[in-house]
């Protein structure tokens, strides 16, 4: 048997001020999976699990009052990007995350570089990208 490293990963923890709420919302806007939820000694959450295929990150009650950047224009400036098969499912999760009341930071379109893509900003402030862009790949310029 060979042991093979398994290869790195990456994924987001997201502080929320009211977790539970903003776990029920991203499974209703994003179509999220919550698979895993711990809750805390207070009513929040002390650990959660979300995924979207493969993509994954972890949402916290936030005790702590961590700081959220302000909008210069219409964005902060960074957020989470997910990618996805096709520009039929980033149609799909757009219109659900509007019909669940998202902030549109910009409507779905196709960038110069061969991406399709928009970005909301949820309940609490944080952006999301849902696009095609494939990381690695040559795009299309």
């Amino acid at each position: 048997m060979t042991d093979v490293p398994a290869p790195a990963t990456l994924y987001a923890q997201i502080p929320y001020r009211d977790a539970s709420a903003a776990l029920r919302w991203l499974e209703r806007a994003f179509g999220v999976v919550t698979v895993a939820e711990w809750p805390d000694d207070l009513g929040g959450i002390q650990h959660a699990e979300i995924r979207l295929g493969d993509a994954c990150a972890t949402v916290f009650t936030d005790r702590a009052g961590y700081a959220r950047p302000e909008p210069r224009g219409e964005s902060v400036g960074f957020g989470l990007v997910l990618t996805l098969a096709s520009p039929a499912q980033v149609d799909e999760i757009f219109r659900s995350a509007v019909a669940a009341g998202a902030g549109v930071v910009f409507e779905p379109a196709d960038t110069e570089w061969g991406n399709y893509r928009f970005r909301v900003r949820d309940l609490e402030g944080y952006e999301w990208t849902f696009g095609t862009y494939r990381p690695g790949e040559a795009q299309q310029w």
